[in-house]
């Protein structure tokens, strides 16, 4: 019987978890080359490409890009606290963080606090401003609470791709 963190997983096989593997280290590379890389010639290769598009599996390709270069060198991780926990306030804060360009991840947690959001700021005194006119802005919030990341040892955006 499947685990229930395994339910709904699609099964793979190997050559379409090494296409993942190839363009999830390098989406720029040609149908050409990682046809080569995954030993199929370029048709079957861009059909299965092609597949896992439509099936969810590749959500889109983009560029990474270093916060530093564009001025946003402070990560800072933020707890916050609703004043109720109901599904109208969650549905409410959810879209108004949405509509937050500046916040670049925010899940909803269990433990003591209801979500932990991700942002890059250019400085403390920007965050501050962020915090102060936006985040205690934000629909339902109770209280946050700040971490700034002294050190980021390991920034990861790819997703563990077994077999």
């Amino acid at each position: 019987m499947l685990s229930s963190a395994r339910k709904g997983v699609k099964e793979l096989d190997r050559i379409d978890r090494n296409i993942l593997k190839e363009l999830q280290n390098d989406g720029r590379l040609s149908n050409v080359e990682l046809s080569r890389r995954v030993g199929l010639s370029p048709t079957p290769c861009l059909e299965r490409v092609k597949r896992l598009e439509r099936q969810g599996f590749i959500q889109g390709y983009t560029a990474i890009i270093n916060p530093r270069y564009l001025g946003a060198a402070l990560l800072v991780f933020v707890e916050v606290t609703l004043e109720r926990t109901s599904s109208e306030v969650f549905d409410q804060f959810n879209l108004a963080v949405q509509k937050l360009d500046i916040i670049q991840e925010c899940h909803l947690v269990s433990g003591d606090f209801d979500y932990l959001l991700k942002t890059r700021v250019a400085d403390m005194s920007a965050y501050r401003e962020l915090l102060g006119e936006t985040l205690l802005r934000l629909p339902g919030v109770k209280e946050t609470r700040t971490y700034v990341v002294m050190e980021e040892v390991k920034g990861v955006s790819k997703v563990l791709i077994n077999g």
